[in-house]
């Protein structure tokens, strides 16, 4: 949430709870207006839910940012489960490769690191997903 909010309005605000919301936000990318419809859920919500939930906001998007804690092992080991059944429910349908971004977040907090950088580049590149490490705070 920390990271969408920071998208949507340039502001850092640190705590979240357990919330699901659907921003809606227009940007300009090269000359061009996007329209971006977010659906934020917070990963302990969506454990906790059925799969039918899940499989909804899955064919409800058209692209994915999988976002994790660089100082949460939990979030980072979870990824490869979530991508896999994103890539079984959207490309099972179609023949185009579904746009998927792993993000590793808080890389303003070095010292509690215990996902390195490597290994977040290396899952990406073996599940052919795009891959970013920033902080949401800075």
């Amino acid at each position: 949430a920390a990271l969408t909010v920071r998208f949507l309005t340039r502001r850092f605000i640190g705590e979240y709870g357990d919330m699901e919301f659907i921003y809606s936000h227009n940007l300009t990318v090269d000359g061009r207006e996007i329209l971006f419809h977010i659906w934020d859920v917070p990963n302990s919500q969506e454990q906790a839910e059925e799969g039918s939930s899940e499989e909804k906001r899955i064919q409800w998007a058209d692209s994915f940012v999988l976002v994790y804690s660089i100082c949460d092992r939990a979030s980072f080991n979870i990824l490869p489960l979530k991508i896999q059944f994103i890539k079984a429910a959207k490309e099972g349908q179609s023949q185009e490769k579904v746009p998927i971004v792993i993000v590793g977040n808080k890389r303003d907090l070095h010292h509690q690191r215990v996902v390195s950088s490597e290994e977040g580049r290396l899952l990406a590149l073996s599940l052919d997903c795009g891959f970013y490490e920033v902080s949401a705070a800075e």
